[in-house]
């Protein structure tokens, strides 16, 4: 029979994608940051540390996408003090009343986001590389603290910074730079959230959106009541595609039929799955960002969200296609969707080939999870094996069925006729077979000598054969007499010296050699004890 099989890696955990992601550009050559959000495991110090590195590069760089997005703040500022001066009706206020709940900072922040943009643009140029590490300026932690706690309360709306218009040019032209080296400056938003994720479960679950490190910190160091208690923190993608202001992602089927030679079946259709609420930053509630229907099944559609929008949450992609058309943007799910869904999934499968039991006649149904941006770029956010197959909606229904339908059309009937039906299954990647190494286990054999045997002091050899077989060895160790040319003394440890056939027979008496020999370079490995390389 054909068995469902699980790779050996969890490459549908949270953990197996987040670290195979990370090993891409050693088998394709593409960046994993272009389409895969940038995740890191909790498990370990070192990747805690790379996170809150992560964490705080955002940071200063949101502080300049703060700057430049309020170019004209000031200026509206002045317009409402004017407004409320000039108005006659009520009873009189303060121009400053109205931001009165508002707290200046000062342009220093903007210089020390600056700077610290400036050194994350210098180790992708590696201009760092010759500088010492006591040379570096580095901020303190008592330094990103407070950056921190003043970006936090830039963003939510506490805090302001006066002098911004100033500093516009200069933050335009360093993010400018970033975006050209940093594929995922438009997804990181200016919030700075990140979804915080257990890394052994499926289905949503205790799946939480975070925007402050120290709450994330936290988070992690609590123990799971799993046996694989471990946590993956992943950029959550704040500049989603909307549809009727609606967040939503696409589960995409594909099939692996085959690991040697790696053979991927692509599914021609797929379906869209929304949220029950309409999309909002300052909620970061689960039932407004997480779109898995098991979640959203249990919730009910938020009374202010767009009546065009179905009822029980999903979409075909054909559906979704004609409402691209209506829009003019038709075109975008043939030349920028459906491709690029194809290329993430692909570089995906080759990163995990090495560490999946190519076994024959074994098959796996995978549903993988993508968000668009505002660009219609698909972003993979996670790959399921064994997704669910259950006819929850009609869209399910009509869908799963004809998937299992054509899966066995593949994996079977595909099997006596090359030439049959295959469905809404496209062959997306077939490559060469890769022929394993032969392996005998009774041709390994190590010989040698322990480097402290070699060490002691050895008697002279005053009677040494060579024996017949001599000449056709290609590498030889062997302790010579104290008379060898250049060994009085011992040889300085990795001295090389030639030594010339003439010298051999003149060395050795006719009687004492029992084969013609060749001439030879001496490699004098520690003293007395040479590495002998004949050579013809």
């Amino acid at each position: 029979g054909l068995p469902l099989r699980a790779p050996d890696v969890p490459l549908s955990l949270e953990i197996g994608l987040c670290v195979n992601m990370r090993s891409l550009p050693w088998y394709v050559q593409v960046n994993p940051d272009s389409f895969f959000p940038r995740c890191y495991s909790l498990c370990t110090e070192s990747e805690k540390q790379e996170f809150l590195e992560d964490f705080r590069r955002t940071v200063a760089s949101s502080i300049l996408k703060w700057v430049v997005s309020h170019q004209n703040y000031n200026r509206n500022r002045s317009r409402r003090r004017e407004e409320a001066r000039q108005s006659d009706t009520g009873p009189r206020k303060d121009p400053e009343d109205a931001d009165e709940k508002f707290r200046g900072l000062s342009g220093q922040l903007v210089d020390t986001a600056c700077k610290v943009c400036q050194a994350y643009l210098g180790q992708l140029e590696h201009e760092d590389i010759d500088v010492s590490e006591s040379s570096k300026e580095e901020l303190s932690e008592d330094e990103w603290n407070d950056l921190i706690q003043q970006y936090y309360s830039l963003v939510h709306g506490d805090a302001f910074i006066s002098s911004s218009r100033s500093y516009f040019s200069q933050c335009q032209a360093l993010l400018n730079k970033i975006t050209s080296v940093n594929p995922q400056t438009e997804i990181d938003g200016l919030r700075n959230i990140w979804i915080i994720k257990p890394a052994a479960k499926s289905r949503g679950r205790d799946i939480v959106c975070m925007d402050r490190v120290e709450d994330i910190l936290e988070l992690a160091a609590e123990e799971l009541p799993t046996k694989d208690n471990k946590w993956v923190v992943q950029k959550y993608i704040e500049t989603p595609m909307l549809i009727y202001d609606t967040k939503f992602d696409i589960r995409q089927w594909f099939l692996v039929t085959d690991w040697n030679p790696l053979t991927i079946w692509f599914y021609k259709e797929s379906y869209l799955r929304f949220s029950t609420q309409r999309f909002s930053l300052d909620n970061l509630d689960s039932a407004i960002h997480l779109c898995n229907h098991s979640i959203q099944k249990r919730l009910r559609n938020d009374q202010g969200r767009s009546p065009l929008l179905p009822g029980h949450n999903m979409w075909s992609s054909s559906r979704f296609q004609e409402y691209l058309q209506k829009r003019g943007r038709g075109a975008m799910w043939g030349s920028v969707i459906y491709p690029s869904m194809k290329r993430a999934i692909t570089n995906a499968m080759k990163v995990a080939q090495d560490h999946v039991e190519a076994r024959k006649n074994s098959f796996e149904l995978y549903g993988a999870d993508f968000i668009l941006g505002r660009d219609f770029k698909p972003w993979l956010i996670e790959i399921n094996s064994s997704p669910t197959m259950h006819p929850s909606t009609p869209v399910t229904a009509q869908l799963c069925a004809q998937v299992q339908e054509d899966t066995i059309k593949v994996v079977v009937d595909r099997k006596v006729d090359r030439n049959c039906d295959i469905g809404n299954f496209e062959l997306l990647w077939r490559q060469p077979v890769v022929e394993l190494p032969p392996f005998n286990g009774s041709d390994l054999c190590v010989e040698g000598i322990g480097m402290k045997t070699a060490q002691r002091q050895m008697p002279p050899i005053t009677n040494f054969n060579f024996p017949a077989s001599l000449c056709d060895a290609q590498l030889l160790k062997v302790r010579c007499p104290s008379a060898v040319p250049g060994l009085a003394g011992g040889a300085p440890r990795g001295a090389v010296q030639d030594w010339k056939r003439e010298d051999a027979k003149a060395l050795f008496p006719l009687s004492q050699r029992r084969a013609t020999l060749p001439s030879c370079r001496i490699l004098y490995l520690q003293g007395r004890v040479p590495l002998v390389v004949l050579s013809s």
